[in-house]
């Protein structure tokens, strides 16, 4: 007796099996149903029988195992492949980022073609079909909608190629909150807004933590993803460097619920939508980065330059960094017992390796990956590269490759070496050519059986990943669908909620907020330009908040001597760790003056860098300043014109900062990051009540930051303001005064 039916969908169809998996495919594709006891399956490879992995009644291990054995070395290597960034919008020619990864349809530029922004460009049809890639990173989409039909284009394509592997799309963080926007119930799409990884961890709240997976994950689905390359779970004990922004903090405890929260959040499906052990329709893969711990770069030098690629361990802290992981990560409450995917960083973890003698980046470290990650603690998940870590790269502040400790190999061989170090896929590499070369130095060195072995090893785990979110079932969106649940109403107050409790106040002299609806004056902002480049202008004339915005709160004035108070807002100093035409290697700093490091080492931990041959990386004795110092300038302005009456300070922060250059003159201090302005303003107003605590100490000096060990948490003199209070890490203040409460306890 049949039993289900074929409803057709814009595109596809929906086939409803009585008791059992809903499956979608395309007419398009090829792909026919098979019968068996009455239910449906979807014949994916086409071969008129139903095998194993199409059988959805199969445990999803036993399909992934199946399939794996059944592809060629050729469609494994393509599943090792991550694409570069693909953006579902038309693309900004006069943006060099954006322009970058421009397609072509038909061979025309977008502008010059007929093509919908949802059709594929001939590069993504080329690498779908050539090459056998599955693993997309989507960047920026237009709208939900469009992000939808691109997805079920994509989704129909490969499922007639091949096995009928369904894309497994993928995104970096996306719900960052626009700063100058209004909050708005509705927002027409717009995916819900919250704070950055920092600020959710200001509230230290793992269990709103897990609501925002919850959320994310609903409208990650909608747009067709299945993955997202986060939590970043980095300890951020290096108060320099410029990813603290992503990371839960410096302290282990709550870096390790959030971990855990973020994970169950994202990767859990309940009811109706749970396929198998936790796994569903609404589940996304979390890839937990970046193994094992990224946080550690020395003097706070990020390692996507070559300036960066050393991690440090002054404190001999290692294994502290893998507690986010192997606490968090790897023992989730839910059902799917732990992170999908793990992300080793791009840095080597100088003089760790006991075991083999290397220094190379982590993603090609037998000893990180293969002794600690796999043998160790038992990781049998996806392990994915960092972006272009097998690149060439000859320059150490180019943006290139980053092939840390590699760079005496060829592209073939780096790939060889960490698909033995453990490694299963490749970030930012659309060819597959690499990896089948690297296969074949594997059978000329290991043979045939060991490499096949090998490589389905790697398969199965991605495969699995694939079976867990029911891809293999129905990869199919209703565009309709996907604009009601992205940004609808309910997540965007959820996102704006937490916004507000992420806000940290450090000051209230004299207890100046809240404050009623008085006359404001809030200056304009000097907004940087190309400062990542170094070549740096500063514009005057922007307002921080639309003056209509603004108003809704106070009554606004552009004359200081009109305003009963003055709200400041100050991003946090910016300033570069490498620059060849100043002689190399600086001083971070992080205060906006000029800051001299005299008390830097006088000789630097990691040397010898395979591009330089330099052994001292020191810049004892240096100078530097942050480029946007004018911020500082800007703030001791407002406070000279309005002379007694109040000055509030409003901190856009990713991550810590000397304050001492400004807070005796400031009258109350606010810390927001990655917000929207306008929840610094309801706090201020009273119509919030201030909650969020430190989540990284805020040093008293650059002195004390110089000698703070890279690797140790918490182990800074804090900054100490006129009212007595220490900015210490898990400090914050409310109307009542400091704040102690359970979450104090707990943390601290």
């Amino acid at each position: 007796m049949k039993k289900y039916q074929v409803i057709e969908k814009d595109g596809y169809c929906l086939v409803l099996n009585e008791g059992g998996k809903t499956l979608g495919y395309s007419l398009d594709s090829g792909v026919k149903l098979l019968e068996a006891d009455g239910w449906a399956f979807k014949d994916l490879n086409r071969n008129g029988k139903l095998d194993p992995y199409e059988d959805w009644r199969l445990p999803m291990e036993e399909r992934a195992r199946d399939l794996a054995a059944q592809l060629t070395v050729e469609d494994i290597a393509g599943l090792m492949l991550y694409s570069v960034h693909q953006s579902i919008m038309p693309p900004d020619m006069n943006d060099p980022f954006t322009a970058r990864f421009a397609g072509t349809y038909g061979g025309k530029k977008f502008a010059e073609s007929d093509a919908k922004i949802s059709d594929l460009t001939d590069q993504q049809l080329h690498f779908l079909k050539e090459d056998h890639l599955r693993h997309v990173l989507l960047t920026t989409v237009q709208s939900p909608q469009d992000a939808a039909r691109w997805n079920n284009n994509a989704q129909a394509y490969v499922e007639g190629l091949d096995f009928g592997i369904p894309i497994n799309n993928s995104s970096d963080p996306r719900h960052s909150a626009v700063s100058n926007g209004e909050y708005l119930v509705g927002a027409d799409g717009q995916i819900s807004q919250w704070p950055s990884a920092l600020g959710m961890a200001a509230t230290f709240d793992p269990k709103l933590q897990e609501q925002f997976g919850q959320i994310a994950a609903k409208e990650y689905r909608a747009l067709g993803i299945a993955t997202a390359l986060s939590p970043q779970i980095d300890l951020a004990t290096e108060p320099r460097w410029v990813r603290n922004s992503g990371t839960f903090g410096e302290g282990v405890k709550l870096a390790v619920d959030m971990a855990r929260a973020y994970c169950d959040g994202f990767q859990t499906s309940e009811g109706e939508q749970e396929l198998e052990d936790g796994w569903g329709m609404e589940s996304v893969n979390a890839m937990a980065k970046h193994w094992p711990g990224g946080g550690t770069g020395e003097a706070g030098r990020d390692a996507h330059y070559g300036y960066g690629k050393f991690a440090v361990y002054p404190g001999k802290n290692f294994h502290e960094h893998l507690r986010p992981f192997t606490e968090g990560a790897f023992q989730l409450n839910g059902g799917t017992k732990q992170a999908a995917a793990i992300m080793p960083y791009y840095t080597i973890s100088y003089d760790q390796d006991k075991v083999y003698g290397e220094n190379v980046g982590n993603g090609f470290s037998k000893y990180i990956v293969g002794d600690l990650l796999r043998e160790q603690y038992g990781y049998d998940g996806v392990v994915c590269t960092d972006w272009l870590i097998t690149g060439d790269c000859n320059s150490l502040d180019a943006f290139q490759g980053k092939c840390w400790g590699t760079e005496h190999l060829n592209i073939a061989e780096r790939h060889y070496k960490s698909l033995m170090a453990g490694i299963d896929q490749f970030g930012g590499n659309n060819q597959m050519g690499p990896i089948v070369a690297a296969y074949h130095m594997g059978v000329a060195s290991r043979g045939e059986e060991f490499m096949r072995a090998r490589f389905e090893q790697s398969a199965v785990r991605l495969l699995r990943n694939i079976f867990r979110t029911g891809l293999f079932e129905n990869p199919y969106l209703d565009p309709e669908e996907s604009d009601k649940i992205v940004g609808n109403p309910d997540f965007m107050a959820a996102g704006y909620e937490a916004q507000k409790k992420s806000v940290v106040m450090l000051k209230n002299h004299n207890s100046v907020l809240p404050l009623q609806r008085v006359k404001v004056y809030v200056p304009k902002k000097r907004e940087m330009l190309n400062h990542i480049m170094g070549n740096i202008t500063a514009e005057t004339g922007t307002d921080p908040v639309p003056a209509e915005l603004l108003s809704k709160y106070f009554d606004v004035v552009t004359d200081p001597s009109d305003a009963d108070a003055a709200i400041v807002f100050m991003d946090a100093p910016v300033s570069g760790g490498y620059d060849a035409a100043q002689g190399g290697y600086l001083p971070i700093s992080l205060q906006y003056g000029p800051y001299q490091a005299d008390t830097a080492r006088e000789v630097s931990l990691a040397g010898g860098d395979p591009i330089t041959r330099d052994a001292n990386r020191s810049y004892r004795g240096k100078e530097n300043k942050a480029i946007n110092s004018h911020v500082l300038d800007d703030f001791l302005s407002a406070r000279e014109a309005m002379g007694d009456k109040p000055v509030i300070a409003c901190l856009l922060c990713q991550g810590p900062m000397v304050v001492s250059e400004f807070e005796d003159k400031a009258d109350a201090i606010l810390v927001g990051y990655d917000i929207q302005l306008q929840a610094l303003l309801d706090v201020i107003s009273g119509r919030a009540e201030p909650s969020g605590l430190l989540p990284m100490q805020m040093p008293a000096d650059m002195r004390t930051v110089e000698e703070q060990f890279e690797d140790v948490a918490r182990d800074m003199r804090c900054h100490v303001d006129v009212d007595g209070n220490c900015y210490d890490y898990a400090f914050g203040l409310n109307w009542s005064g400091v704040i102690d409460d359970e979450r104090v306890k707990k943390y601290r």
